[in-house]
């Protein structure tokens, strides 16, 4: 009998798997993308919290939240108290993220 510890799992044995079968497993929910801290797109009706994390900027942070990175500019209105420059944010900082109307 072997013992196997956390990285000595065994891996599955996909041998008897036709190409172009499909699973059976239900869906798994896809991680959150690294820096979010709320959920689902900025279409929603309440406002949620982003930490910046290293090679953001308002116009990523834009387009991953609302899908168009032109809408920086609400992010940056809705943090202008901790937001000097536009150009320049750092990563840790955390943000809030309006619902857009």
């Amino acid at each position: 009998m072997a013992i196997f510890g956390k990285k000595d799992k065994p891996k599955p044995d996909f041998s008897g798997v036709q190409s172009g079968s499909s699973s059976t497993a239900p869906a798994q929910p896809a991680a959150a993308p690294a820096g979010t801290a709320g959920t689902g797109s900025g279409a929603g009706t309440s406002a949620r919290s982003y930490t910046v994390v290293s090679g953001d900027s308002l116009s990523k942070i834009a387009q991953r939240e609302y899908g168009d990175a032109g809408k920086w500019r609400v992010i940056y209105e809705a943090n202008r108290a901790q937001i000097k420059n536009p150009d320049l944010i750092h990563p840790g900082q955390v943000f809030t993220i309006p619902p857009v109307s």
